[in-house]
């Protein structure tokens, strides 16, 4: 998946991950993935996707700082 802001393309292709956390088994309804990325020059995004009836119904990327990105991870 790609999204671009004004300034910034993250793309999970070219990204290296961190993390993925999954919640639940393959095709549950209510679960869901989370992966943390890197970009090539040091940015962070979170990826989600889930089932319908999960947390993360649609497949989204969230940018994320340094910092938040660390808390992720602290609490995951």
């Amino acid at each position: 998946m790609v999204k671009t802001t004004k300034t910034k393309t993250f793309d999970t292709e070219t990204a290296a991950v961190i993390k993925k956390v999954s919640v639940g088994a393959y095709g549950d309804p209510a679960g869901y993935e989370e992966t943390l990325y890197q970009t090539p020059e040091g940015d962070f995004f979170l990826y989600v996707n889930g089932g319908a009836e999960s947390v993360h119904p649609k497949e989204a990327i969230t940018s994320f700082s340094k910092s938040k990105a660390n808390e992720w991870l602290k609490n995951n």
